[in-house]
């Protein structure tokens, strides 16, 4: 099976490119992504269960890998929350499912996101590591419209080998992620 595009596009173009403009020593130091988290809380799951199961389909059929369901850590009394409680849904992508899940995602969902002006690049958290929340599935070509009965979003987390953020947002910008702050 030959290697998807954004992994080529890597190996090829980004990591010259960034051993040079970092000035590393190694391309063991170029930062590479490692994983892609995609999580999804389904508050309304307390409930009703089978939203819990809709949700875990819903990941698998965007990831294109089983999700698995998450549960509580704890025991919430205001919330009717109990400890090991199915709360949510997650799916954790590497290797060429993570590159493939990537391209659609920059190539096709998130141009699809309506009065889209580009994703925000203050998602990083300090390690090199970016979220973006996604508010509809629907972004994604594989849910099918007609058969969703209530539009939830999720959290997509890139985390990456980069020491800063500077690094980890150029990173990304070569792999084509569409930040505001290069739309102005």
């Amino acid at each position: 099976m030959a290697n998807p595009r954004l992994k080529d596009k890597y190996l090829n173009d980004i990591l010259p490119e960034l051993k040079k403009k970092f000035q590393y020593s190694s391309v063991m130091q170029v930062p590479k992504i490692t994983k892609i988290v995609i999580n999804k809380g389904i508050g309304a799951a307390v409930a009703d269960k089978k939203l819990v199961d809709v949700g875990v389909d819903e990941l698998t059929l965007i990831s294109g890998q089983k999700a698995v369901a998450t549960k509580s850590k704890l025991d919430v009394s205001n919330f009717k929350l109990r400890a090991n409680m199915p709360i949510g849904a997650k799916v954790t992508l590497r290797g060429n499912h993570m590159y493939e899940f990537l391209d659609r995602l920059t190539a096709v969902a998130l141009p699809r996101v309506r009065d889209f002006k580009g994703i925000n690049d203050k998602g990083f958290d300090g390690r090199g590591n970016y979220t973006l929340g996604v508010k509809e599935q629907i972004i994604f070509p594989e849910i099918s419209i007609d058969k969703i009965n209530k539009i939830t979003g999720m959290d997509i987390t890139i985390v990456t080998t980069a020491n800063t953020d500077e690094e980890s947002f150029e990173l990304l910008k070569a792999f084509g992620m569409p930040f505001a702050s290069l739309k102005k």
